[in-house]
Formats: structure tokens, sequence, C-alpha cells
């Protein structure tokens, strides 16, 4: 295996972290820090924060210079837009609810990067990810992380077995209190104390009605209906809203409320009750199974249908690129655009996008 690794750095505590553990383990380091989109507009409408700001990519910089190896800065915003932008505002105006992250590690992290890797002599490259690769009956597989509390496998299911062959994650097997002690013991005191970015990367400010309103989504007003299709009250746009939403819908039923569908093709949104919205049958699409064979003699799987929920045993039954869970148990809110995710013995073994 070559020891030439590109290193994507992000300025904080985990890729920092990753580029020690690799020279001291004597790789030979080439970090990269991508532009995705434009912070330097971006950040005049809020502070600028995340692993795309100009602060963040100047201490990516910074920190590669100090542990000893080259850095560049590459530009992937027009793939970036393509890919994960214009993605995100096509969910949002058809109803549905995008994951950024799962698309942005697939085109960008391990699609763009692997491409600019070659550019620089390296055959690997390495990310901060909580995440761990195992090898099974002739496959290569995602494996989740020993910190369960940061385990990153969620985001990381389009990855193919040839994106895993070329990928170190260093982290994979520590907890995060062990990549702070290992900051701290190299100095790298203000990284432990950095605060971790919770919004989009490319909407700082963490307004997506803005974002979508400057990407040119301008919905109308239209009803909310109770299940009978009665209507209860207006909502300011279908794009505006997603499955399982309390807070903000501006209407006062006498007892709490949910968003329980949403039509664009009528442009109405369904209010129910929290109760309403547990499903036992959840369906997929845009399926990647990593082995069928194993998958079809065995298809008890757990699955987690968004990045906090925990994973559930299920069954399923694959249909071509679509996907049908039924849970032992019923879910609550599985919501159309993010990912359902499966695993066998901490493996994932494959996913989709909930339809």
């Amino acid at each position: 295996m070559s020891k030439r690794v590109l290193i994507a750095m992000s300025g904080g505590i985990d890729s920092t972290v990753s580029a020690l553990l690799l020279r001291e383990q004597g790789y030979d380091l080439v970090g990269v820090t991508f532009r995705t989109f434009d912070s330097m507009k971006e950040s005049c409408l809020a502070r600028e924060k995340g692993c795309c700001s100009v602060e963040s990519i100047m201490e990516a910089k910074h920190n590669a210079e100090r542990i000893g190896f080259e850095h560049h800065i590459v530009d992937f915003r027009q793939t970036f837009r393509k890919h994960v932008i214009s993605n995100f505002v096509d969910e949002y105006a058809h109803g549905r609810t995008p994951n950024p992250c799962v698309l942005c590690n697939s085109h960008i992290k391990w699609g763009a990067l692997l491409d600019a890797a070659s550019e620089y002599g390296c055959e690997m490259i390495a990310t901060g990810h909580y995440a761990r690769i195992a090898e099974h009956d002739g496959h290569t597989y995602l494996r989740t992380a020993v910190d369960t509390r940061k385990d990153q496998t969620y985001f990381l299911w389009m990855l193919t077995e040839d994106n895993l062959r070329h990928t170190i994650f260093p982290l994979g097997g520590m907890t995060k209190d062990e990549v702070r002690h290992i900051a701290t013991e190299h100095g790298y005191d203000s990284l432990v104390k950095k605060p971790e970015s919770q919004e989009v990367c490319f909407i700082p400010d963490n307004d997506y009605r803005g974002f979508l309103a400057r990407e040119g989504v301008m919905p109308e007003a239209g009803d909310y209906v109770d299940a009978a299709g009665n209507v209860v009250g207006r909502h300011q746009g279908c794009p505006f809203y997603t499955i399982g939403q309390r807070k903000g819908l501006g209407v006062a039923l006498g007892y709490p409320v949910f968003v329980t569908g949403i039509d664009t093709t009528t442009n109405r949104i369904t209010l129910g009750q929290h109760d309403d919205l547990y499903r036992t049958d959840v369906q997929a699409c845009d399926v990647l199974i990593r082995d069928k064979q194993w998958l079809a003699a065995s298809p008890m799987v757990e699955a987690r249908i968004r990045y906090r929920s925990a994973a559930l045993p299920a069954t399923v039954a694959l249909d071509g690129t679509t996907m049908t869970l039924h849970f032992d148990e019923p879910v609550w809110a599985p919501t159309p655009g993010q990912s359902l995710v499966l695993y066998k013995d901490g493996l994932v073994v494959g996913g989709g996008i909930i339809a």
C-alpha cells in the first residue's frame, strides 16, 4: 500500500488529529481543503461558520504546515453546486427533505477528491470521519465506529467498495475523548474548545427559507388540511415544511399538531397528531446493496431512518432499485428525501432514499 496519502483538512479537531496519527504511522501526507460554495458571499448574510468558511480553510492550511506537510486549496464549487446544492433546492421544491451530507460525501469527498488524489501522486485518501472499514465474504464494508455517539456511517452509505479500498479512517477505532486528549497533548487546545458546527455548511445562518428564496424557489401559500381533507389554516409554501414538523406552523387547533403529509401537486399540507406519524412499512428508492445474495438469504437487518435515530430491527424486501422495510415496531416520521441505512452486525449492507 502506498505511503503517500491525500488527507482532507477541514480546520477542525478531527482532521487535524487524523493527520497527526498518520504522520506518526509514517505516512507521507498531502493536505487538501476544498471550497464548495461562495463562503465570502454567504458571510455577508451571517457570520461564517462550518468547514468551508475562509477562516476554517486558512486554519486547515496553518495546521498542515505546523505538522509539516504540503497543503492545497482546491475549488470544487461547480461540482458541489451540480451534485449537492441543486439537489437540495429541487428536493425542497418538491416537498421532500434532502440530506446534503450524504451526496457531498459520495460526489465530493469520494468523487472529486479521489480524482484530485491522483494529481498529487496519492493512491489513498484519509478523512476525520468516525467510521471503520471491514471485509466480509469477499466484500468491503463500512463498519460502525467504536464511539457509537459519533458514528458517521449513516452519512457514508453511498460509498462504493472501490471508494473504501482507497480510504483510511484514522479515528474509527477511537472515542472523541481520546481524540481531544491527543489534540491537547500536541498543543491544539483551541481545537478542543472549538464548537462543532451543526448547520448545513452552505447555509451558515441556518435560514433555509432565505436560502431557498435566494436560489429562486418562490412557493405559493396554500391550505393546511386535516386527515379528512377539511381546511384548517394556511401555510406559506410546501418547500418550507418537513414531515414531523411541529414548530413554526402558524396555526392553533387547540392541541399539538404536526406535519403528516406534503402534496406539492395540490399545494396542500396535512396536519395531524403525534401518533399519526408512526409507520411500520417504509419504502425507499435509489437503493444500493453491497451483497444482494447475502441480504436475500438473510433479510433481517437493523435500519436507521435518520442520523440520530437508533438502528431498529426490520425485514427488507428488495425489488430492483427499490425496497420496502417492515419494522418490528413502528418508527416515527420517516421522511421522504432522508436516507434509510441498513446494518448487519455493525456493517453497512445497503441504503436508499425514503420515498
